[in-house]
């Protein structure tokens, strides 16, 4: 897919958080659940995302635009990191609902999840806040290279019970199932999806 992400600005606080007349889809997950791999799966890019073997080191809300679709991507501090201090848990904590509460809402909330473990629960967590706050979720699968086929479709049954439909299975490392989420993140957007080739699983 012809699609361009570049980091557009950034905020470490809710005041900074800017005022964009675009649509936004957040990606939330757990600090290690690969988030920083996954925006440069989707970016066609090694680096644009900072990747670092310590989890949690996303303490930001990072606003990457999406052309020529016109809307960002917006990823979250991750959460569910134990290392953390307690006071730097509730300021990403504070940021992270600072963000998802305000008005114009996002148009959807990616969660991203682990395809290794069962639901976890900080995600039971945050999908409950967003039910609560009306937000329109996408469940992600993540890693799924490292899982068997039999533990995907496990993860995939826990989480329709939950989502109501199926989460969206990927791999950064093999770059599976990425045309395919771009394909939802733009549907989520309200622009317009044209020529996506469906996913297979072969070859996770």
């Amino acid at each position: 897919m012809n699609i361009s992400l570049e980091l557009a600005t950034t905020a470490y606080t809710a005041s900074q958080l800017p005022d964009l007349p675009e649509a936004q889809i957040a990606l939330a997950g757990r600090s290690n659940v690969g988030k920083s791999s996954l925006i440069n799966a989707l970016a066609g890019r090694k680096k644009l995302a900072k990747v670092s073997a310590t989890p949690g080191k996303t303490r930001s809300v990072n606003f990457y635009s999406v052309s020529p679709h016109n809307f960002y991507l917006v990823d979250l501090p991750g959460y569910g990191y134990a290392r953390a201090g307690h006071s730097e848990r509730r300021q990403w904590g504070i940021l992270l609902e600072a963000y998802l509460t305000r008005q114009p809402r996002p148009c959807a909330l990616a969660l991203l999840l682990d395809c290794r473990l069962p639901p976890q629960p900080p995600d039971l967590r945050l999908h409950a806040f967003a039910c609560d706050a009306g937000l329109s979720l996408l469940g992600v699968l993540t890693k799924a290279d490292k899982c068997s086929q039999c533990q995907r479709a496990d993860r995939q049954k826990e989480w329709f019970e939950l989502l109501g439909e199926k989460p969206l299975i990927t791999s950064s490392e093999k770059r599976f199932g990425i045309d395919g989420l771009w394909q939802r993140l733009i549907a989520a957007s309200g622009a317009v999806v044209t020529d996506v080739p469906p996913d297979g699983v072969q070859g996770v």
